[in-house]
């Protein structure tokens, strides 16, 4: 074997490793954030993009990142309560508050917000809009989270959750969820009303208003061209 036979096999490999590397997307506010490096230093190919929802997107897992100065401010000011209505757009989902190990989440002591406000609220993360929390010591244990995550996911998740095998009422109420907005409860609601789907669309937003409200105007997209 010459030289250059070991040269360009080594080259390939190197090709065939860097292929390997996980891919994630970052959104491009996180571009300073120090666990981009760790990601990097991780092997992850880290592709910064305008993500409209969640910071990291990881092969279908959307994740929303925050420190526990980040949680804390954001619970009190409602824009984390937005932002988790905005996760339930993804299947897979989880909310991340980073550096437990540098800032006490809530303690006994403190004047400044009511530690049951703060269990309250994590009570509401988990129950109202089942969004499983990760808390991480700190930047480094973040990026090892992620890391981990990257590499055990071996395909990408849909826009949506999918079941092996619905029933004739299932399959009907699975599609009217598919419509933003459109809930198990108001879906079930609709169905019964109307009895099937062609109703439903054919009705007028008079008549869809009365019994779901605003929710209605969701249905406009059916008259839409793609």
């Amino acid at each position: 074997m010459t030289f250059f036979d070991i040269f360009s096999k080594t080259r390939q490999q190197e090709q065939a490793k860097e292929l390997e590397k996980p891919k994630i997307q970052v959104d491009h506010r996180e571009k300073n954030s120090l666990v981009i490096a760790e990601l990097v230093s991780h092997g992850i190919d880290v592709e910064f993009s305008q993500l409209p929802v969640a910071d990291f997107l990881v092969k279908g897992t959307a994740i929303e990142r925050k420190t526990v100065s980040d949680f804390l401010s954001s619970m009190i000011n409602q824009r984390l309560a937005n932002q988790l209505q905005e996760l339930q757009q993804y299947p897979s989902r989880l909310l991340l508050v980073e550096g437990i190990d540098e800032q006490e989440l809530y303690s006994e002591h403190s004047s400044s917000i009511n530690p049951n406000a703060i269990r309250g609220f994590l009570l509401s993360i988990l129950l109202k809009h089942n969004v499983p929390i990760l808390f991480t010591k700190d930047y480094k244990d973040t990026a090892s989270f992620i890391s981990v995550l990257a590499r055990k996911q071996e395909t990408e998740s849909g826009i949506r959750a999918v079941k092996k095998s619905f029933n004739k009422k299932e399959q009907l109420q699975y599609i009217l969820e598919g419509f933003p907005g459109i809930g198990p409860k108001t879906a079930k609601k609709l169905l019964k009303r109307f009895g099937n789907l062609k109703n439903i669309f054919n009705s007028s937003q008079e008549e869809l208003k009365k019994e779901i409200g605003k929710k209605a105007d969701v249905f406009k997209l059916v008259d839409e061209n793609y």
